[in-house]
């Protein structure tokens, strides 16, 4: 029997059978501050690029959001809301939004801070690419063999 993993905060966990996004709700509600408001923004960013986008909770608090693979997570520290995508350095970003993990070979990340203007165009252009990437990279399904 799995033992259920609390989180040092009063965020909702995985054992609390809420919908990931209902846990999202609760994540940005509990920031209370230019965070939530941050990463709610944010939220909605990603769905208006990817209206097919499905949202997850993952690694003890973290919203994810999918589709066919991880485009993107939102953490939240003291200073900063973290927008890392899992396949950054894959993804051409004419804009210069990726300004932090720049050094590994995967991820990318865009740290926004308090008072942060978002390119809103261009991050839903980033986004929009991930979802492209992850599409091409996805595997046909098997054929069953008769």
């Amino acid at each position: 029997m799995k033992k259920a993993v609390t989180a040092k905060t009063s965020s909702p966990t995985k054992a609390d059978s809420a919908s990931p996004s209902k846990m999202i709700d609760g994540r940005i509600k509990e920031l209370g501050d230019w965070r939530g408001e941050m990463l709610g923004r944010i939220r909605a960013l990603i769905k208006e690029a990817d209206p097919d986008v499905t949202e997850e909770w993952k690694w003890r608090g973290v919203p994810v959001w999918e589709h066919d693979g991880i485009i993107c997570t939102g953490e939240t520290y003291k200073a900063v809301v973290k927008m890392t995508f899992a396949k950054g350095a894959a993804l051409d970003d004419p804009s210069g939004l990726f300004n932090s993990s720049l050094e590994g070979n995967v991820r990318r990340a865009i740290d926004f801070h308090e008072g942060t203007k978002i390119n809103e165009k261009a991050l839903k252009a980033l986004i929009r690419a991930a979802v492209e990437l992850n599409a091409s990279k996805k595997k046909p399904a098997k054929k069953r063999s008769s």
